[in-house]
């Protein structure tokens, strides 16, 4: 931003400086004749850098007192002038510092670091603000003598870029054998190359975290990838390719997802696999599309284009549940029995930040996972909070941490599972501190699950503590609302459908399957999904068969029931036969929790159709059963049921698992899991537009996990707008629980 202030200022005659403040705001003085100031205001808002983003301009005029005889860049200032600060994320390279790389004239040849004012690291970088070169990482690498002359040439776009370096006076990379041990070679970039061409495993370390980069048209490899990180057994890795023609190689991608992928932020696009698709089926295993990203920095491309696979495997460099390595030791001794080599730099990662993932559905983009180019950019709200500030600290899955100031909220990048790890306990901690402290907040308020035996929440019981503020419990899905009506600038009730895995209703039970009747400060459950049974509770997550064997119970005597379970469904129980007995003896006590989660019943016909009997990652079987629809047709009768009791609807699953078995030996697999995909979704929506009707509510909106469903989502939006009902769904929050934080804030704004 100073740069092009400078040169707009030069260009029209004017004296005075331009400085950053300490909350990312800008500070511009100059002198001259009104009309060239005029002409430079002008320029100011119609020529702005791409990355530029102005909350407002605020003009002042003054006497002239001839105080400057030039225009200069001043040292920062930690004065602050905004409602809330505005940090920048990390930046994909730009085009013309690629075309610097690969230009063997230039003295950025082939050099991994290579950025500009427009590109490069920011967020990942950045240790406080203001964003100068001295608080960033990159301080460690004092300019050259010809890097100091572009950071000080007005003309020059690398004039004033924080982190501009080159081959003299950057960071360097170095090639290490599994035991961190120096492999000597000429250009480590070029024997990286190799090193994966022959099927090598190799950790890569970036811009904001590690890869684990391998061959893609290689089973072996790929299966050696998963047995080396053993929980990752069918998890699907993402994967980089060079350009969008490699990438056309082996996936359909389309004008919106194009969008996406090429954008600064580089995001991984989950696309649908073509019908010449000639790489490795185990990179995503049982499913229709793939996480496909490009290169975002010059190290990936410099790579990339010495080697003829269409892509390779990028996926993150951590052993499965912790978090990413960042340090050079952290890297080679945590992904030791991981990698094969290590190709490491010295330039320190201050935060880590994993890849953001995206899937487009109708032309909109759904956020799975809002991270590397998004993180910390904040997403304006039209509810506003009057005190200093509120953290909100997210669930116990897929967790991320936010920070809201005035009408501001500011999600952190994601951080993982909190269910007992360390590292990621302690990565939590750490992100909560970094964003604080880039938003310069003091919360006087914090936000939590209900949940009373989360990690999250029993840190928000202590921060308060320790701090003296108040703490606001939010229920899991009315955090889901609220980011959803926040979101979509709603201010009025709507009906929502909150369908995902688990939350912990208001009545101390589990819920999943709700429609909810929500205003920012309140929400009314009008109607959800049957209670069913979990045996076992968690391990009827994990092993989907315990939950197909609850829900049909009550529908098949047990003897009946226990023959369909040996002669078809004895290998979704882990013990066989004897822990189908455990299961039924647990049923016949009433020994159990329930729950009206959706993602249980989906599990549930997902293991019907012995489509996956056991769980390897979370949402697999359902995520594995929309990827069978994809190949079916949803032409099979299965009409939804829906009752009305106690002033509550209930959709009754345990006749739509009964009716997808009546038709279970007439019929393909996929045409089954179309169908019944349909009239769960079907059923959610005729709950939510008759609540609709009987209060005079006329949105209707869609959020949880489930609404990653390409199939479910169309068909709720279809019917909802069928019934001249307004529909609402994500763009810019993810649907899933790393969104409940965003919406743990926004309900506590309004407390």
């Amino acid at each position: 931003m100073r740069p092009f202030v400078y040169r707009i200022a030069v260009y029209w005659g004017l004296t005075g400086y331009v400085l950053n403040l300490g909350d990312a705001g800008v500070r511009i003085v100059v002198e001259g004749e009104r009309s060239a100031i005029e002409n430079f205001i002008r320029d100011l808002r119609k020529e702005k850098p791409l990355m530029a983003r102005y909350e407002k301009i605020d003009v002042n005029w003054k006497p002239y007192q001839g105080r400057f005889k030039t225009f200069n860049i001043r040292k920062s200032s930690k004065e602050g002038i905004l409602k809330s600060s505005y940090i920048p994320p990390d930046i994909s390279i730009c085009d013309k510092c690629l075309k610097d790389i690969l230009n063997p004239a230039d003295r950025h040849h082939n050099y991994a670091f290579t950025c500009c004012a427009d590109c490069g690291p920011r967020f990942t970088s950045i240790i406080e603000l203001p964003y100068d070169r001295m608080r960033t990482t990159i301080n460690k690498f004092p300019l050259c003598t010809y890097c100091e002359q572009e950071y000080k040439n007005p003309l020059d776009r690398r004039y004033h870029a924080q982190g501009i370096c080159c081959p003299i006076c950057g960071p360097k990379l170095t090639l290490y054998d599994k035991n961190g041990n120096t492999i000597n070679c000429e250009d480590p970039i070029k024997e990286t190359a190799n090193l994966i061409e022959e099927g090598k495993i190799l950790a890569i370390k970036g811009i904001g975290g590690t890869h684990l980069a391998t061959l893609t048209t290689e089973d072996e490899c790929v299966l050696e990838l998963r047995r080396r990180k053993k929980k990752r057994k069918y998890k699907p890795f993402a994967i980089m390719s060079l350009n969008l023609d490699k990438i056309r190689e082996y996936a359909i991608i389309n004008e919106y997802e194009e969008e996406m992928i090429t954008s600064f932020r580089r995001p991984i696009v989950l696309l649908k696999k073509s019908e010449n698709y000639n790489l490795s089926e185990e990179i995503s295993p049982g499913l229709h599309n793939v996480g496909v990203m490009l290169p975002y920095s010059g190290l990936h491309y410099l790579i990339l284009q010495q080697i003829d696979d269409p892509a390779i495997v990028m996926t993150s460099g951590n052993s499965t549940d912790n978090p990413m390595a960042i340090s050079n030791n952290e890297i080679i001794s945590q992904l030791g029995s991981l990698a094969d080599f290590f190709l490491l730099h010295d330039r320190e990662i201050y935060q880590r930040c994993d890849d953001s993932v995206i899937r487009v559905i109708d032309g909109k983009p759904k956020i799975i996972r809002r991270s590397r180019g998004y993180v910390p950019e904040p997403i304006d709200t039209i509810i506003e909070y009057k005190g200093e500030g509120i953290l909100a600290v997210g669930p116990e899955l897929t967790a991320t941490i936010t920070v809201m100031k005035k009408n501001r909220c500011f999600p952190s990048q994601h951080i993982g599972n909190l269910s007992g790890d360390l590292e990621t306990i302690e990565f939590h901690k750490s992100v909560v501190n970094q964003i604080l402290k880039l938003t310069l907040v003091e919360p006087d308020l914090i936000a939590c699950d209900l949940h009373p035996d989360f990690y999250t929440t029993k840190y928000a019981e202590d921060f308060a503590d320790s701090h003296n503020i108040e703490l606001v419990r939010v229920q899991h899905h009315h955090a889901h609302a609220a980011k959803l009506m926040a979101e979509n600038n709603i201010d009025e009730p709507i009906i929502c459908i909150a369908s995902d895995g688990v939350g912990y209703g208001l009545d101390g039970t589990i819920w999943g399957g709700e429609i909810l009747l929500t205003s920012y400060n309140s929400i009314e459950r009008l109607g959800h999904l049957k209670p069913q049974p979990m045996p076992g509770g968690d391990a009827s997550t994990k092993y989907p068969t315990r939950m197909l064997t609850a829900i049909l119970s009550e529908a098949i005597p047990e003897n009946e029931l226990r023959e369909i379970l040996i002669k078809n469904y004895l290998d979704g129980f882990k013990y066989g036969k004897q822990e189908m007995e455990v299961v039924f003896n647990i049923l016949r006590k009433k020994d159990y929790i329930t729950t009206t989660s959706s993602g249980r019943v989906l599990d549930a016909i997902s293991a019907l159709l012995k489509i996956c009997l056991e769980k390897t990652y979370e949402g697999e079987p359902s995520i594995r059963l929309e990827s069978s629809a994809t190949r079916g047709n949803d032409s099979i009768k299965i009409t939804p049921e829906i009752i009305k009791h106690n002033g509550e609807y209930i959709f009754d699953t345990t006749k739509l698992l009964n009716d997808i078995l009546e038709k279970l030996n007439q019929n393909k697999i996929g045409d089954l899991a179309a169908s019944g995909q349909k009239a769960f979704a079907e059923g959610l929506a005729q709950m939510a537009i008759k609540t609709a009707e009987e209060t005079g509510i006329k949105t209707i909106g869609f959020t949880g996990g489930v609404a990653y469903n390409e199939a479910i989502n169309k068909i709720i939006s279809k019917l909802v707008k069928e019934n001249n009902l307004k529909f609402i769904q994500h763009q810019k929050i993810s649907p899933g629980d790393a969104g409940i934080s965003v919406g743990q804030a926004i309900v506590a704004a309004q407390n």
